[in-house]
């Protein structure tokens, strides 16, 4: 990536789709509603050869308090001082406005690279606006159109010589890294984290719960739009960081409510965007709210994480609010045992999004999650478990044939998957697969993660029948040899 592009602007003149259209992705929440993206998203974007970071912002408005918009238009502001170029975008058709000059002006002191589009040009009706951005004085505007992709082609005749001289910069500030691989890897090993395959991580709960907070306190700056109000955040936002050394790239995610309480369109695309944020994620965090722990809306998050196969770690948040301490935590323990027992041995912890208290638990218990969401067990410790598991416990008989339990093996990981061969596995009971499953996350400590355990029926034929086997009997070798020594 050889430079960074913040596309900032008024509301409601279509950066999240220019955002979208750089990105080749409908990453960003695309609405006919002005003020639909909040937080600051990241994305890799390409304009021909070039490759760099594209940034969409908030829509920017005049309020300088501590209002919901006046936090948005300062996340804003400080985007444009870490870009290296600043794209202003206006609505061609509207014209230029007074709030445009406005915010030209601060572009001006804040960012030294500065291209004015004026988005909506396509057709006539666009004429007279992008004439008109010239008044901005911050030379010639581009005229662009978002939705249809026209004038991308002048863009990227403005982006390249810019491009060169970021590019260049940035080589001579490149530190040296040396990196060593050992040639005797174990390909079965589990491999933690690196900058270039970082964790992915997403944190996702009710609205209010606090997952910006602690997303902002993970990476040590207000990186994500907080606040008192629920349901700030609409977008699900990517964020790459190190948590405590590991390198992961956390996602946040709106806040879901029940679906029987929706009635908004956008809120229904957030919901969709988060669910989609956890199908990315390898390990998810469900927040929860210690004052309100485990309500019905929480068991179903969870649930979700889990049919999706993810690694999942349940964190209460707002600890440092709460006085009996010692009594609390063993109601979560109880309740979480009794209302999540699919995710029996799932990591617990407690954590302050506000003081940064316990985030060193629950950075040792993500690990602990994706090294165990990682884990491969081989066929001969497989086998010679069931052989132990079946004898202690034997599979029914139904109709009085005894259903055999063959050969065990994992044929996946991300999460663990195994399959079994056997006899009738039409008739092997639930309670059976439970049993199994339960003995495999004692066994081979796995707790928490979901595991997946399919049974093969390969009736009753027997799996040596047609072998052939070249292996000589005593005899045999004895009356081959007799001539030779005749």
């Amino acid at each position: 990536m050889s430079f960074t592009l913040a596309i900032v602007g008024r509301p409601n003149v279509g950066k999240s789709t220019l955002f979208n259209r750089l990105v080749g992705k409908r990453l960003a929440l695309v609405d006919d509603q002005p003020g639909v993206t909040r937080d600051l998203r990241e994305g890799d974007a390409r304009l021909g050869d070039l490759r760099f970071i594209v940034i969409d912002s908030a829509g920017l408005e005049l309020a300088d308090d501590d209002s919901l918009q006046g936090r948005m238009r300062r996340l804003t502001e400080r985007a444009v001082e870490e870009a290296d170029i600043c794209l202003f975008v206006i609505d061609a058709r509207a014209g230029v406005t007074a709030a445009d000059e406005i915010f030209a002006d601060i572009l001006r002191r804040k960012n030294a690279h500065v291209i004015v589009a004026a988005n909506k040009s396509e057709g006539a009706a666009g004429d007279a606006g992008a004439l008109e951005a010239w008044s901005l004085g911050l030379g010639e505007p581009v005229r662009i159109s978002a939705e249809h992709g026209e004038g991308m082609d002048d863009l990227y005749r403005i982006l390249v010589p810019l491009a060169d001289a970021f590019e260049e910069k940035a080589a001579l500030n490149a530190p040296d890294v040396n990196v060593d691989v050992s040639d005797n890897e174990d390909e079965d090993a589990y491999q933690p984290p690196t900058k270039a395959k970082p964790l992915q991580l997403a944190v996702i709960g009710r609205p209010n719960a606090g997952k910006s907070t602690l997303i902002n306190k993970i990476i040590g700056e207000e990186r994500l739009l907080t606040g008192p109000e629920a349901g700030i955040t609409r977008d699900a936002i990517s964020v790459r960081t190190e948590f405590m050394g590991t390198p992961m790239r956390i996602f946040d995610t709106a806040g879901m409510r029940r679906k029987s309480k929706i009635d908004n369109k956008l809120e229904k695309l957030s919901v969709a965007d988060g669910l989609r944020a956890v199908r990315f994620a390898e390990v998810v965090v469900v927040l929860l709210d210690v004052d309100i722990p485990f309500e019905q809306q929480d068991l179903r998050i969870a649930d979700f994480a889990e049919t999706e196969g993810r690694a999942v770690v349940v964190a209460a948040n707002k600890w440092d609010l709460e006085e009996d301490k010692a009594h609390k935590l063993n109601d979560l323990r109880e309740a979480f045992e009794r209302l999540l027992p699919q995710l029996r041995g799932a990591p617990l912890v407690t954590v302050s999004a506000k003081t940064g208290k316990g985030l060193d638990r629950l950075h040792a218990a993500i690990l602990k999650a994706h090294a165990v969401w990682n884990r491969r067990v081989t066929t001969a410790k497989l086998n010679q478990w069931l052989g132990a598991m079946t004898e202690a416990h034997p599979p029914p008989a139904p109709g009085g044939r005894r259903i055999k339990l063959r050969y065990m093996t994992q044929v996946k990981t991300r999460p663990p998957a195994f399959v079994v061969m056997c006899n009738h596995a039409d008739k092997l009971p639930d309670s059976y697969s439970r049993y199994l499953v339960n003995g495999l996350r004692n066994d081979f400590d796995m707790p928490g993660t979901p595991i997946r355990l399919t049974f093969r029926d390969q009736g009753d034929k027997n799996p040596f029948k047609d072998k052939k086997w070249f292996t000589p009997s005593r005899l045999r070798k004895h009356t081959d040899n007799k001539g030779k020594f005749d």
